[in-house]
């Protein structure tokens, strides 16, 4: 029977998946799966992009570790893709590669002032609370006064972290420099921005409520974003997940405020326009008052106004990165394909290449949503049978042997036990779940070990 040597690049849930998927779908053909990760630990968005005070979302973990402790797939970590390990070293030990890289960078916002100091993307932000390694350490947490643009989950959690009180974060595994930093914000005030109403909202009735849970904060909203458009009231109507996040909403409006340290402000139907500035600096923002078309979109009233601040976070989506070797979408920040099957310049799929998860369809659904985009993916996979490449040598101990000669420090199943254990030991002395481990040096140290040090 014939043996399948694939390669996955990424570590996140939808290369887990994959993995998973195709493990026990029903094929002619053993499989002999590694899993390539960039960064010393696995799981990806799970781990360093969802707000540390998600444990639901990060229950997730669960299922993407029983894959991984199942030991029918090796792991890899701290292993570059393009530096570490190429594609042509791919084509030569395996048969077929998925990539499944996600989406790292911050979508473009194309408005004046968007680059001034004080003005930042929200994947950066989100990447810095979760403590990634590959990020600076310290943020310029300075400003009273916040802007966040946009109307998804991620535009929430920013907002969310934003107006916490840090001391309330300390019972989830936030990192000790991150804890600091928003421990000594001055922040009273933070604006959330959507050109549209509360009907059209992307956010999820969960993050929402989540949202209207933290202790000294006042939620502010404008009655008159609620003078709602006869398409407005038939979403609510029609749509179960618009009517929670209307009543949310709505019990919202009936609470008292004026007496909490810290004020969360949602303004609906206000398109941003420019970001003001002073000495190169963010001073404030500028929107224009949208209204309903009638059709469930908007459209642009005329009216312009201004809202002082002096830091912004825009949330408007997520770009994936180049890989070397792969075609890539410049327009849309993913890899091209139809349904998992790369497609090369010529619009021809190209052999033994696939995608699954942001970096195939965008960053659109939830954490969720990417096993079944991995279903797809390898159905396909598994079908291309005649088109997969011919590895000069698919043993699988070349790949080791590889990089040790490359003398890439690679993490393994077994390390990343270590430094989970690390983790958590950290954590034990100060009554939390866990500490997370930021800098790279030390995850990679812990991965040789499995308690820290005593003392």
């Amino acid at each position: 029977m014939t043996t399948l040597r694939l390669a996955i690049v990424g570590a996140g849930p939808a290369g887990i998946y994959a993995a998973d998927i195709l493990r026990k779908a029903e094929r002619r053909f053993d499989v002999s799966i590694d899993l390539f990760e960039r960064l010393p630990a696995p799981y990806g968005l799970v781990r360093y992009g969802v707000a540390p005070d998600h444990p639901r979302i990060k229950g997730i973990v669960n299922a993407l570790r029983d894959v991984l402790d199942a030991h029918t797939v090796r792991l890899f970590g701290n292993v570059d893709f393009g530096t570490d390990i190429t594609l042509d070293d791919l084509k030569r030990h395996y048969h077929a590669v998925i990539f499944s890289t996600g989406s790292f960078f911050d979508a473009p916002l194309a408005i004046p002032g968007i680059d001034l100091a004080g003005s930042h993307g929200a994947a950066e932000f989100v990447n810095w609370y979760d403590g990634h390694p590959d990020v600076p350490r310290e943020w310029p947490l300075d400003a009273a006064s916040v802007a966040v643009i946009g109307n998804g989950n991620v535009a929430l959690d920013v907002a969310r972290m934003l107006s916490k009180h840090a001391d309330d974060l300390l019972p989830t595994e936030i990192p000790d420099n991150v804890y600091r930093g928003l421990a000594a914000s001055p922040v009273t005030d933070v604006h959330v921005f959507g050109r549209r109403g509360p009907a059209q909202v992307k956010f999820s009735p969960l993050e929402l409520r989540e949202l209207g849970e933290m202790r000294d904060v006042d939620m502010i909203l404008d009655d008159e974003d609620f003078d709602y458009d006869e398409a407005s009231k038939t979403a609510i109507a029609t749509n179960k997940q618009i009517l929670v996040i209307d009543r949310v909403l709505q019990q919202w409006r009936q609470r008292p405020v004026g007496q909490a340290g810290r004020r969360l402000h949602l303004h609906f139907y206000a398109a941003p326009t420019e970001v003001l500035g002073e000495g190169g600096r963010v001073t404030g923002i500028r929107y224009e008052r949208t209204e309903p078309d009638g059709a469930g979109g908007v459209r642009g009233t005329g009216e312009f106004r201004e809202v002082g601040v002096q830091a912004l976070y825009r949330a408007v989506g997520y770009f994936g990165s180049v890989l070397p070797g792969v075609p890539f979408d410049e327009k849309r920040g993913v890899i091209p394909n139809r349904e998992g099957q790369v497609i090369g310049d010529d619009d021809q799929k190209v052999p033994g290449v696939y995608a699954t998860g942001w970096i195939k369809r965008g960053p659109v659904g939830l954490i969720g949503h990417t096993k079944s985009d991995a279903m797809e993916t390898v159905s396909h996979l598994i079908n291309d049978q005649a088109s997969w490449w011919s590895p000069a040598d698919p043993s699988e101990q070349a790949i080791p042997a590889l990089l040790a000669a490359r003398g890439v420090e690679f993490t393994t199943l077994d390390g990343w036990h270590n430094l989970d254990a690390y983790e958590i030991g950290l954590g034990e002395p100060r009554g939390r779940a866990r500490v997370k481990v930021v800098e790279r040096d030390e995850m990679l140290r812990a991965s040789q070990r499995s308690r820290p040090a005593a003392g």
